[in-house]
This record gives structure tokens, sequence and C-alpha cells, in this order.
């Protein structure tokens, strides 16, 4: 097989379960609360077919913990929790890999910035903010380190210095992109893809909460991780998701995205284990 198939939404799957995600940490408010209950997400989306399992520790971060009120070491700790829930669930299903998100410093403010790239730190600054976290889910058990959303290219220097400081850790790189040829701050997604080129550690450069119809240009710019939201758009005055999200018709997307050079293929916000399912089905019935 010449692809993986990643998993969804978690954060999408945990509400679907019952969870009330409206908070500033969003899901890894349930590292806390109820860790139980990302483990049974975890195992969902291995049963609905999915290669890979994404830690719920994308909006995790020590000075997010330490903002709600708990101690620096009970931070370090409920990130090393985030890994090794996917791991139980992985051992459980019996197959599948673990990777350790780390999300953009956007996530930490909370305010939007991941889809926009305004930041109010720079490249050092930036390194500097991501380092510990990194080096404690890179070394927590996971297969491999997935930095997602990432909007702005300063934060990609930065991502490339923290992994040229650790050449043992393997990771995936995906930006959140404007269109089909640009990533969140304007940068062209070349660009981004020629920066981590040369570095055999990165198994795959590409996009992810990005709407599926940029995916195809994107693709032919060097994206070869994929996994979009939903296509539906978030309505921040009526605070609800317009659109439809037919899990059909995502996994009829990619197969075109894996015809195309897509080599990891999964979802991002609003998508399912339906969509992972319909995925894995669609890609299994078409030649590689």
């Amino acid at each position: 097989m010449s692809y993986l198939v990643l998993d969804g939404g978690l954060a999408t799957h945990l509400e679907a379960l019952g969870c009330d995600l409206r908070d500033e940490l969003w899901s890894a408010r349930l590292l806390i609360e109820n860790p139980g209950i990302i483990r049974k997400a975890h195992l969902d989306y291995f049963a609905a077919g999915a290669d890979v399992a994404t830690t719920a520790s994308y909006q995790a971060s020590i000075p997010g913990f330490v903002r709600r009120g708990l101690t620096p070491g009970e931070a370090r700790d409920l990130l090393r929790l985030a890994v090794r829930l996917a791991v139980e669930a992985r051992d459980e299903a019996g197959h599948g890999l673990v990777a350790a998100s780390v999300g953009p410093y956007g996530a930490y403010l909370a305010n939007g910035a991941e889809y926009t790239g305004a930041y109010d730190l720079g490249e050092d600054g930036l390194f500097a903010w991501h380092r510990e976290r990194f080096e404690i889910l890179a070394s927590a058990g996971a297969d491999l380190v997935a930095f997602e959303t990432i909007p702005s290219f300063p934060e990609a220097c930065a991502v490339a210095r923290l992994l040229r400081l650790a050449p043992e850790v393997r990771a995936w790189v995906s930006f959140s992109c404007r269109d089909d040829r640009h990533i969140n701050d304007g940068t062209p997604f070349a660009e981004c893809v020629a920066l981590f080129s040369g570095m055999p550690q990165v198994v795959a450069v590409g996009v992810n909460c990005t709407p599926p119809r940029h995916i195809p240009g994107l693709i032919r710019a060097g994206a070869r991780i994929v996994y979009p939201n939903s296509g539906e758009a978030w309505d921040p005055v009526g605070r609800r998701w317009t659109g439809t999200s037919d899990p059909v018709s995502f996994g009829q997307a990619a197969v075109e995205w894996r015809a195309l050079g897509a080599t990891h293929i999964g979802g991002c916000c609003r998508t399912t284990p339906a969509h992972i399912r319909e995925i894995r089905a669609r890609l299994a019935e078409s030649p590689a």
C-alpha cells in the first residue's frame, strides 16, 4: 500500500460523543476532565480504518495549562498523557501509528491567529515558545511528531530549527492555507515545502484545516500529506457551521488527491469516522 489513511477531526468526534468543548483549551480540556473519552475517540477512528491517531495535544501547551491554574509539572504530565492515550488505543486496536500533535502558536492565543499568521512573536520567539513542548512530545512514545495548521513562514522556520536540533525525531509538517498556492500569511506554499527539503526525518509536508477545493492545487505545489476540513464554513455571527459535509463525496475526492500524488490522506475540522471510513473504502477499491 502506497498511502496512509489519517484520522479525522478529533474535537468533532468528541463533540459527537457528548463533550462540551467551548473552552480555550478545546479538546485538551478533556485531558484534565475526561481522558477516557479521548482514548475512545482514537479507537473509533482506528475502527473506521485510520492508520494514524493524532494526539489530543493540538491546543495543549504548558503556558495554556498554567493559565488554567495547573503547575508546570502537571502541564508536562498532561502532554505525556495525550500521547499515552493514543498509544493505548493503538495497542488495543492492534495496528497503526501515533502522531504527537503540535499545534501552532495561534492555537494557544485562541483568537483565530492560526488562520491568519498574525502573531506577536517573531521566529526566535516562536522557536523558544515551541521548544519545551516539542521536546516533551517527541520523547513521550509517539511514532512521530505532527506540526499542524502552521499559518506563517516565520513559524515554519522555527519548526525547521527545532527539527534540525533533533534529527532522530520523525515528523510531518502541515500548513493552513488561504488558497491553492499560499499559506495563510500569504507565503507561497512551494516556499514552505522547499524549507524542509533535504530533511529526511520529515516524512511529509502538506496541508490541513484548509477547504477541500484548494487541495488539488496544493498537491501540485508539493503537498504530500493532506487532511482538509469538511468544506463547511464557520459563521462567526450566528456561531454555527454552514454548508454540507458529505462523507461519500469526501471519499471520492480522496481518490483524486491520491492520483495527484498525496501519500497521507485524512480529515480535519468537521470530519468524522464516517469520512475516514469512506476514504479507506474508496482508496482500497481504486488502483494506486
